[in-house]
């Protein structure tokens, strides 16, 4: 009976961890679900998907300055998009895995989250 009830929490979490990845609203709603089980692999996409979306704010900020801003943005459009599917098919995989460049520096600068 035990193992049903751990295998129905992790199919949860990994439920939680895949919306992390999909939009701001998702990672938002993952951070409010996962605030009552503190479910590690949880925490851990969500802080992935808050890396990436931070990134991308950075890369929209980038993006202002004229001729070589819009150059980084766009080349860092599709490096980050890239991360993004990388870290989506980890949480759907059940990988606690880093994304690809940035993960490292991730779970370093949002541990304490």
């Amino acid at each position: 009976m035990e193992s049903t009830k751990t295998k129905t929490a992790t199919s949860e979490g990994k439920t939680i961890a895949i919306i992390a990845y999909l939009t701001i609203i998702g990672l938002i709603i993952a951070f409010l679900m996962n605030n009552d089980q503190k479910d590690a692999f949880v925490k851990y996409h969500i802080n992935q998907s808050l890396g990436l979306a931070l990134t991308g704010l950075g890369l929209g900020i980038i993006g202002i300055i004229p001729i070589i801003g819009w150059l980084i943005n766009i080349i860092g459009i599709f490096i980050l998009l890239y991360m993004w599917i990388m870290g989506l098919i980890n949480a759907i995989n059940d990988k606690k895995k880093p994304v690809p460049l940035l993960g490292k520096k991730y779970e370093v600068w949002f541990k304490n989250i």
